[in-house]
């Protein structure tokens, strides 16, 4: 087995990691992913004012544990190049020398498409972008990796690729994969999506967290990936944390769409996962089919839409849905409402008031709006405060996921310098037979039944979170009549009585029946992306704990 740890799911995550997972227990890959859609945005404004356009994290954690993997043969494999990953090699070869080391050090272009001429048609809403992008990044996928990795390369360093390309590229660096070995592949890009996000694949942020000891040190996962793709999912032993066929699921349902997982390497079919227990805080991921992967690769575009200015007011005690009223016909009466491009309101269960403005001009989005909310303070509601001081506006970014045909982006891999031959990978074999979904659940009736109604969280787990401008909400079961039910009864029409703010967006079901789970995804609830969403929760983290708090009549028999 090739033992792959994580030591980063995003961009500020826990600077000890590296550090815990080189000595905490025997590895052999050390990876990490910072690279977030938001994250591209961020070093985009980050290199406009100087600084380096990779994530300067990185550098502090090899600095605790460069010298450690040369000594053991640990290979370091990491996305932190973002959009300097020439840069990035360098400084990593300024800090080994700096430390009396000499690592071979490779860093993987050919991502970054900014200034060729692209087709701007979104990729989920099919709208056509009129502006000059600011960045323009393909997903590449992990052949470029296990390149650089059979030259000998020490430390990797890529830029924008997926997420999961962090565990196949290794895979096919030891396992010799061609893009035949579909199965395999897919197996390998599951395993990489379960621990690319850190501990959400060993507990954190799960739905039933009381079951997880000492959340407080978190271990990091780890997936021992297999020859045939097939992975145990774990974390070194007297770490905190849990590793469960429920943690698991948690983190696959994570930023999903359909059944289909599209990747460069390969489309892999969560439809056809296997879960099983392999031991304490170790869960077997195998059965994952694959199918070739499409004729496209996705491009994540970046691009400045203007300015926002965000000022949060408190409603307490009685009539608070009037007091938002006097509030806002207070505001607007000094500084109109028409005057921006777009105005966000939303009054939360809390009594939170949140009015977001947004204007090309940032003039117009700036201390105009935030001065105006402040005059207010004696001549509004009574009870009157707000969270946020008067402020200037700040740029936003808007993400823009578009398609280009993938031969028309041609990575290159670079060692010490040394440009490795291009190449074509292997010819893939013939297409392969189509792979059925797996049966559905039989169908249960719990007419007449005895119902308790309580919070669907007591049966329910939940995990959601963002993709562009939509959000996605995964929710699972344990056991085949909990399943049977929850098919049964969370249907669209009812997922949008439970969260009334979906109801005016279209939303998509899947069945992922193996893993007892449902997965929806919500179109255009996040706007124009993380960056662009007006919402108090832009990323809708909380979208599935606040579908978990809904009361529901469930058969008694299911508690």
């Amino acid at each position: 087995m090739l033992r792959i740890a994580n030591c980063s799911g995003f961009y500020g995550d826990r600077l000890s990691a590296a550090r815990e997972m080189v000595e905490g227990g025997p590895i052999d890959v050390l990876t990490g992913d910072w690279l977030a859609e938001l994250t591209m945005l961020i070093l985009a404004g980050n290199r406009l004012k100087g600084r380096p356009g990779y994530a300067p994290t990185f550098l502090r954690q090899l600095e605790d544990v460069l010298g450690t993997c040369l000594e053991r043969g640990i290979k370091i494999v990491s996305n932190a190049g973002g959009l300097d990953p020439a840069g990035c090699a360098e400084a990593v070869h300024e800090l080994a020398g700096r430390l009396g080391l000499s690592p071979s050090v490779a860093h993987v272009t050919g991502d970054d498409l900014t200034g060729r001429d692209l087709d701007l048609v979104n990729a989920d809403t099919g709208e056509k972008l009129d502006a000059v992008p600011l960045t323009a990044n393909a997903y590449l996928g992990g052949r470029p990796i296990a390149a650089a990795l059979s030259a000998g390369a020490d430390v990797v360093v890529t830029g924008r690729v997926t997420d999961a390309a962090l565990v196949t590229g290794p895979g096919i660096w030891r396992y010799g994969w061609g893009p035949d070995d579909l199965d395999a592949l897919a197996g390998s890009v599951v395993a990489g999506h379960v621990i690319e996000c850190g501990c959400q694949a060993t507990g954190g942020n799960y739905a039933f967290f009381q079951d997880v000891p000492d959340l407080a040190h978190c271990g990091f996962p780890i997936a021992e990936l297999r020859a045939d793709g097939s992975a145990v999912i774990t974390k070194h032993p007297g770490t905190g944390g849990l590793v469960s066929v429920g943690t698991v699921t948690a983190q696959l349902v994570y930023e999903l769409g359909g059944p289909r997982y599209l990747g460069p390497d390969v489309v892999a079919r969560f439809d056809t996962i296997t879960l099983s227990d392999d031991g304490r805080d170790r869960v077997l991921v195998s059965g994952v089919r694959g199918e070739p992967p499409p004729g496209t690769l996705k491009v994540a575009v970046n691009h400045l839409a203007g300015y926002r200015n965000t000022m949060t007011l408190v409603l307490t005690g009685l009539d608070v849905q009037a007091k938002a009223r006097v509030a806002e016909e207070a505001i607007w009466a000094r500084i109109p409402r028409e005057s921006f491009e777009r105005v966000d309101v939303t009054l939360n269960d809390g009594g939170l008031l949140r009015i977001t403005v947004m204007d090309p001009d940032r003039r117009t989005a700036g201390r105009a709006f935030s001065a105006a909310v402040v005059e207010t303070g004696l001549a509004s509601y009574p009870g009157f405060h707000g969270l946020t001081p008067p402020g200037d506006a700040s740029p936003y970014g808007v993400y823009w996921p578009v398609l280009v045909p993938a031969g028309s982006v041609s990575p290159r891999v670079v060692v010490d310098g040394r440009v490795l031959p291009a190449g074509d990978p292997p010819a893939a074999a013939p297409e392969p037979p189509e792979i059925p979904p797996p049966p559905r659940a039989p169908a249960r009736s719990f007419d007449g039944e005895p119902v308790s109604r309580v919070p669907l969280g007591r049966i329910v787990g939940a995990r959601s979170g963002d993709k562009g401008g939509n959000a996605n909400l995964g929710v699972w079961v344990s056991g085949s009549d909990r399943y049977a039910w929850l098919s049964g009864q969370l249907s669209v029409e009812r997922l949008k009585e439970l969260l009334p703010e979906l109801a005016a967006h279209r939303v998509d079901r899947y069945e992922l029946p193996n893993l007892s789970a449902l997965n929806f995804v919500v179109h255009g609830l996040l706007g124009r992306g993380v960056a662009a969403s007006p919402r108090m929760d832009p990323q809708a983290k909380a979208l599935g704990e606040e579908l978990r708090a809904r009361l529901v009549d469930v058969p008694v028999s299911l508690l």
